[in-house]
C-alpha cells in the first residue's frame, strides 16, 4: 500500500467547501471500491488524511471543527453499513456543488 499525504499548506488555500467537496470525493471512491470487492483500504487512508488537514487548521472555529469530526466519524461508520452510504455520499455533495457556485 502507498503512503499518502497531502501537502497541507497547499490544502490550507483552498476554502472549507473546496476542502469538503474533495474529502467527498474520497469518501465515494471509498464506497464504490468496496462495492466492487477491491481493496478499498488506500483510498480511506487518503480520505482519513484529508480530513485530518481539514481539523488542523488553526483558522477554523469549534462548531466547524465539530462538524468535520462528526462527518468523519459517520463517515467511518457508513463503510460497514451500505444503507447509511448514500447519505454521507449526499451530504458531501452539497460542498462540491458550494464550491463550485462560488468559484
Amino acid at each position: 500500500m502507498k503512503t499518502y499525504a497531502v501537502d497541507r499548506n497547499k490544502w490550507q488555500r483552498h476554502s472549507l467547501f473546496e476542502q469538503m467537496g474533495n474529502i467527498g470525493s474520497e469518501v465515494g471512491r471509498t464506497f464504490h471500491a468496496e462495492l466492487r470487492g477491491e481493496d478499498y483500504r488506500e483510498v480511506m487512508a487518503r480520505a482519513l488524511d484529508l480530513f485530518d488537514a481539514t481539523v488542523s487548521n488553526p483558522k477554523l472555529s469549534a462548531p466547524r471543527r465539530r462538524e468535520i469530526l462528526r462527518a468523519k466519524e459517520e463517515y467511518l461508520d457508513s463503510i460497514s453499513k451500505k444503507d447509511k452510504q448514500a447519505g454521507v455520499e449526499n451530504y458531501f455533495m452539497q460542498f462540491a456543488v458550494a464550491a463550485r457556485i462560488t468559484r
